[in-house]
């Protein structure tokens, strides 16, 4: 059984910085591509970023490198996303999400899901 559970959403003003946090209930987290995704209201599901099994490498939604930085810490199962400079076009339900297969911008190559958390950026 893998849980995800999100945390580290808030509201904040634009120009901010905001880390999400990602805690894995997996026995073998290292064994997992890990993946942040994000969905603002009318959107579609969108993906922000996401890291190999050993966070040796990472992978970001284009417009987006730069001012997001996804990684993980095996000891803790944890994953994160740091997210600087914040604007309001990053107001968004962001989701973790699991894979012990594929990595990649689909939210359908991923199996597991948390519930998300809400980041909110007034302008």
């Amino acid at each position: 059984q893998v849980q995800l559970v999100e945390s580290g959403g808030g509201v904040v003003q634009a120009g901010a910085s905001l880390r999400l946090s990602c805690v894995a209930s997996i026995r073998t987290f290292s064994d997992y591509y890990m993946a942040w995704f994000r969905q603002a209201p009318g959107k579609e599901r969108e993906f922000v970023a996401a890291i190999t099994t050993s966070g040796g490498s990472s992978y970001y939604l284009d417009s987006l490198e730069g001012r997001f930085t996804i990684s993980r810490d095996h000891a803790k199962t944890t994953m994160y996303l740091q997210m600087n400079s914040l604007n309001a076009e990053d107001t968004a339900v962001y989701y973790c999400a699991a894979d012990k297969n594929r990595i990649g911008p689909s939210p359908s190559w991923y199996d597991y899901w948390g519930q998300g958390t809400q980041v909110t950026v007034s302008s």
